[in-house]
Parts: C-alpha cells; sequence; structure tokens
C-alpha cells in the first residue's frame, strides 16, 4: 500500500521572526523526511511549502500550530496544493 504525497503551501502569523522558528521547523522536516522551504517574510510572518508523505506533512503543520520555545503562533493558513516532486531536501531562506 503506497502512501499518498502532498504539497501543502503555509502562512504562520504571530511571534513568529527571531525566535529559531526557521531552524527548528527545518530539524522537524528533516526528521520526518519532508522537503520543501520555510522563510520570513517582511511583514513578520513566516511562509513555508511542505512536500512528503501525507502523515509527515500532516504531524510537520501540527508542529508549526505551536513552533518552538519563544513563539507564540496566532494562526497558520493552510493551502493545499498539486503534488510536485520538486525539491530534494528542506531549506532556510535567508533575507526578507
Amino acid at each position: 500500500m503506497s502512501m499518498a504525497n502532498v504539497r501543502a503551501h503555509l502562512i504562520i502569523e504571530g511571534v513568529v521572526q527571531g525566535v529559531f522558528f526557521r531552524a527548528n521547523t527545518k530539524e522537524q522536516a528533516d526528521r520526518r523526511g519532508v522537503h520543501g522551504w520555510i522563510r520570513n517574510r517582511p511583514d513578520g510572518t513566516v511562509e513555508s511549502v511542505f512536500e512528503g508523505e501525507q502523515e509527515a506533512v500532516k504531524k510537520l503543520i501540527e508542529w508549526c500550530l505551536h513552533g518552538p520555545p519563544g513563539a507564540a503562533v496566532e494562526k497558520v493558513n493552510i493551502d493545499w496544493e498539486a503534488y510536485k516532486d520538486e525539491f530534494q531536501n528542506f531549506s532556510v531562506i535567508r533575507g526578507l
């Protein structure tokens, strides 16, 4: 039985910059075998794309609902998109 692969595009709102949200999300993604990217946005939110096995992506999204210590996540907007298999790993995009 094969597991379905999915893609999720997230915008995470709250106190999510300056609290190691990106680095911790990468660590969590790597543990789960989820590929994609994460970056800070100029408006203070964090944006990310996750691709991988459905259950792994869902677990990573659940983690993003609270984030690392110091974060205060207020809202996570999720858009489910067509799986593209375009990433080889999970990367942190630096800068705004």
